[in-house]
């Protein structure tokens, strides 16, 4: 894979909708490395807006954008259900792949992607912004030096709201094929800390219910059971009155308890440990940083992007990184559904 070292990444976002403007900002935030080279969208107004506010080619289909303009990588901001496809075109043309999570609906499209950019020499890159927050990277290094012990329970919150309204937006928005529901789409970030923080997931029962009119679950329960015998529980749900409340994350160890709060875990409020270190003073300033408040960990995340593309490091977060979390909501889903727990790795 050749590096892109002697001019700018020229980049091309697909899909402008709700997410887009992160990866907008993300890109102008990078204006040193990063070119936005063309937009794509199925919407002719949506299309045009973003075209002329940005000065840049439009394209209603991504075929053809991909055969005209000379990209190095896309960042995929359409409906989860689609990235597979899109995933593997771009790869067919050579082009680098950024998609916004969750990388699929299903698990066999997500291996799909991973497979398609492996044997095209490119990467593919799955968004995980929240991994870069200064509170739960303090999270981590607390969990990496085996702070905690022995960690006997885990157990995190997603009380957010999701009116009717959200998911009359658009007719994919609800659906199985191409969305999934709370936890797949608005709490996937938090399923993702299960594997980043604690481990590989030996066992997954779920339970899930519905209110609104969607196909989808708005509200759910998980536990699961670690390879190395820890426990965790994580209850969600898009029915929180009035507005959304929290997203939490509390570890329980034989020498730590940490609790990370907030409405997205950019509050410290629990930090004990048996053992100080010297960057625990910096629990406090955690909770003001800007990158532990929802919306600005894109350009944290394309800071690795353009890192990898430029041949400086490798990506935090690939496919790989991303069937970990894909595996464990599918699993999630088949227990839900049959009633059952259900063991991983899932089989192919």
């Amino acid at each position: 894979m050749e590096s892109i070292k002697s001019r700018k990444i020229r980049i091309a976002v697909v899909g402008c909708g709700r997410i887009s403007k992160n990866h907008f900002g993300a890109i102008e935030a990078h204006s040193a490395d990063l070119e936005l080279a063309a937009v794509c969208d199925t919407d002719p107004a949506v299309l045009a807006e973003h075209s002329a506010a940005h000065g840049v080619p439009g394209y209603a289909k991504l075929e053809e954008m991909l055969q005209k303009e000379a990209l190095d990588a896309i960042a995929l901001c359409t409906p989860s259900g689609i990235h597979p496809d899109q995933a593997i075109l771009g790869a067919k043309y050579g082009v680098h792949v950024i998609t916004e999570k969750p990388m699929a609906t299903r698990w066999e499209d997500g291996v799909r992607m991973v497979r398609a950019c492996d044997e095209a020499g490119v990467f593919l890159f799955v968004v995980k912004q929240n991994r870069r927050n200064t509170t739960l990277q303090l999270l981590k290094r607390a969990v990496s030096e085996k702070r905690f012990g022995r960690i006997h329970l885990v157990h995190l919150n997603v009380f957010w709201t999701r009116p009717q309204s959200y998911y009359d937006q658009a007719k994919w928005r609800g659906t199985w094929e191409f969305d999934g529901g709370a936890f797949m789409n608005q709490a996937s970030h938090y399923v993702d800390l299960f594997e980043w923080l604690i481990g590989p997931v030996e066992q997954v029962q779920c339970m899930t219910s519905t209110t609104r009119d969607i196909e989808v679950e708005d509200t759910g329960v998980m536990n699961v059971k670690w390879r190395s015998g820890a426990l965790g529980s994580m209850s969600v749900t898009m029915l929180t009155y009035p507005k959304n409340l929290e997203g939490s994350i509390t570890i329980l160890g034989e020498k730590g308890t940490a609790r990370i709060g907030g409405v997205a875990v950019n509050d410290i409020q629990i930090w004990d440990f048996e053992e100080p270190r010297d960057y625990d003073a910096e629990i406090a300033q955690a909770n003001y940083s800007t990158t532990s408040v929802y919306g600005f960990g894109h350009p944290l995340y394309y800071d690795n992007v353009v890192k990898a593309l430029r041949g400086e490091c490798a990506p935090e977060t690939d496919g790989r990184e991303g069937l970990k979390s894909l595996e464990l909501l599918i699993a999630a889903y088949q227990s839900a559904r049959d009633g059952r727990t259900v063991p991983l790795p899932l089989e192919l």
